[in-house]
């Protein structure tokens, strides 16, 4: 039985390079035969600043868009998540949508791309942290594009061979616990 990762595109912002990176990533990963893959671009979902009056721990959300958020991230094993670093940081839409989910997140695996100015990592370290309380194993590689090495003009996405390699040994990490996790919420969900 496969495993199904969404490819999260993390940037809500006009003129986006993340577009162009989130592709990239999905055309390379949808060639492998060891997990299927979805891109999963949070503009689709127009996500407001978080506004359920409960914490989503106690899992009773009442919004529409918060039901339909929660059923696209329930159907993944695992998630690629494809972040800038904006002021060492993730963006504020990427952590806005993270936060207004728990449940769905738990006992999944996880692995990152990130760019910017220095490879995008100061945002994956605050990403690998935010897991962590939402019971998602983060992998050890990670894809740190660099504004300056990885695009033309600060603008035209165009990654260096040894970025594919780096993507593949993400994807090699990821898919691996993405299986093994997948025990662990079986065993969740019998003794449930």
């Amino acid at each position: 039985m496969s495993v199904k990762i969404g490819i999260i595109l993390g940037s809500t912002r006009p003129g986006r390079v993340g577009e162009a990176v989130a592709k990239w990533v999905y055309e390379i990963a949808s060639q492998r035969k060891d997990a299927d893959f979805e891109l999963v671009d949070l503009a689709d979902y127009d996500l407001p600043h978080l506004d359920e009056p409960v914490p989503p721990s106690m899992g009773h959300y009442v919004h529409d868009h918060t039901k339909a958020w929660a059923s696209t991230i329930a159907e993944f094993d695992g998630f690629l998540f494809v972040t800038p670093e904006y002021n060492h940081s993730t963006s504020g839409a990427l952590k806005n949508a993270i936060d207004f989910l728990y449940a769905e997140w738990n006992n999944k695996a996880a692995g990152f791309v990130s760019y910017g100015s220095v490879g995008g990592t100061r945002a994956v370290e605050h990403l690998r942290l935010i897991m962590s309380e939402l019971q998602v194993a983060t992998v050890r590689a990670q894809v740190a594009l660099s504004l300056f090495t990885d695009f033309e003009n600060f603008s035209t996405f165009r990654p260096g061979e040894h970025q594919v390699l780096a993507l593949q040994t993400t994807l090699d990490q990821l898919i691996s616990w993405t299986r093994a996790l997948r025990s662990v919420r079986e065993s969740h969900q019998a003794a449930a």
